[in-house]
């Protein structure tokens, strides 16, 4: 499967297509689509509610940041094959453009019984719909001895901005022959082939700028990871003795980290006086789904793989990482496409126009090394209860040179298109 800017677009319209019926307005006022998190799948749920239902609906995205930090290509901004101001995104410029209202604050509580979001400032904003798009929030004591006071010192960089500079920071600062210690973590979680992307971005790094003598050791508490032998395979063509990766079978499990002397033992072997130490704990839905009562045990919202609308409440979607999306893995991709069936659905049920069976897309590129990426990623549609996949594909390995250039070139093109499509 190929993607560039022109393919991309002709999928996203399907998702929104406002001439095929006319927006007919319930009753005296326009209903009101509420937005709450200015993601990937947020801002996309707020452009197409706002452009296909032709100023129908009243949309409203509520977000406090003014600019975004995309995670996707964060690593690439690890790598140094993007500077910090080419993966940040500013909100004016697609509100403008379709009519919709951004909110500059934070919603600290949503009221289900009233339909309600309770902003910062205490005032309350009104819903008909409410799309919830909160991203993940991070299981601080997943780790022993790492917790939210430690992410200066060992840091995460799972969200992008201060992080990611801070993680560059320290990366540029590893002396040759010096160590890293990168804890993946457990499934399920954000980008599942993001921590060995960005394990490979420090290998280039190191490798390039003459530390080619450091080590990296993965600690894995997964069995096996997203595109494994891919990886693998580039690590030894790329990075031949730099990188480790170690599962739970031969570590032994993460027994504690000591942040004061960037020290982790496992059950294996102890890792002392680490250059960096890269933790990355186990995730959950952001605070504001959990504390609405719209995830289960898992720390994450069901959903109805038919309309992205909570299990739990028929007046919520919940798209991105925070929702449980079955054969969907948590990327940016997902959520871009969550957000259409989504926003598909809201303007159909609020302004009365005809909508379509829910199909999903999604592709995951990794760079491993200059022209050297590698992809996964399918369609998906609602089936057996969950957003099942009904194709799918993974690059193989030992692919020609010229293919693995031709795939970094879709990444790029991708990137371009998706932010153009959020934030345009």
């Amino acid at each position: 499967m190929t993607i560039d800017r022109r393919s991309f677009f002709a999928s996203a319209g399907a998702y929104g297509l406002a001439a095929l019926a006319a927006p007919v307005v319930l009753g005296q006022t326009k209903p009101r689509a509420v937005v709450v998190g200015g993601g990937p799948g947020g801002v996309t749920a707020a452009k197409y509610i706002a452009k296909d239902s032709q100023g129908a609906i009243e949309v409203v995205l509520v977000e406090p940041q003014r600019q975004f930090v995309t995670c996707f290509h964060s690593n690439l901004f690890l790598g140094g094959y993007r500077d910090l101001a080419s993966i940040t995104h500013g909100y004016d410029k697609v509100a403008a453009a379709h009519g919709f209202k951004v909110n500059a604050q934070a919603a600290s509580r949503i009221d289900r019984d009233k339909r309600e979001v309770l902003l910062a400032d205490g005032s309350r904003l009104a819903y008909d719909r409410l799309v919830l798009s909160p991203g993940i929030d991070l299981k601080y004591d997943s780790v022993p001895g790492w917790g939210r006071e430690h992410e200066e010192t060992m840091p995460h960089a799972w969200r992008a901005g201060p992080q990611t500079m801070l993680l560059k920071r320290r990366l540029d600062a590893v002396p040759d022959k010096g160590v890293i210690v990168v804890i993946a973590p457990p499934n399920p979680y954000r980008c599942p082939p993001g921590p060995y992307e960005r394990v490979s971005m420090m290998a280039h790094v190191l490798k390039s700028t003459g530390r080619g003598d450091a080590k990296i050791f993965v600690l894995d508490p997964k069995d096996s990871f997203s595109k494994q032998g891919l990886f693998q395979e580039g690590w030894e063509r790329h990075y031949p003795g730099m990188i480790e990766w170690l599962g739970p079978r031969i570590h032994d499990g993460i027994k504690s980290v000591d942040p004061a002397t960037n020290t982790v033992t496992t059950g294996f072997e102890t890792y002392r006086n680490a250059a960096l130490v890269n933790v990355i704990p186990a995730q959950m839905a952001g605070a504001i789904a959990r504390e609405a009562g719209l995830a289960n045990g898992s720390g994450f919202c069901p959903i109805d793989p038919a309309n992205m609308k909570s299990a739990v409440d028929p007046n919520i979607h919940v798209v991105g990482d925070a929702a449980i999306a079955g054969d969907m893995p948590k990327s940016a991709f997902s959520a871009n496409s969550q957000a259409k069936v989504a926003a598909l659905m809201v303007r159909g049920e609020l302004s009365n126009a005809r909508t379509f069976p829910a199909r999903y897309t999604n592709t995951c590129w990794s760079l491993i090394e200059t022209d050297d990426a590698v992809k996964v990623g399918g369609r998906y549609e609602a089936k057996d209860g969950k957003i099942g996949a009904i194709e799918t594909f993974i690059s193989q390995t030992g692919e020609s040179a010229d293919l693995r250039k031709q795939t970094q070139g879709e990444n790029m093109a991708w990137y371009g298109a998706i932010t153009a499509d959020m934030f345009s």
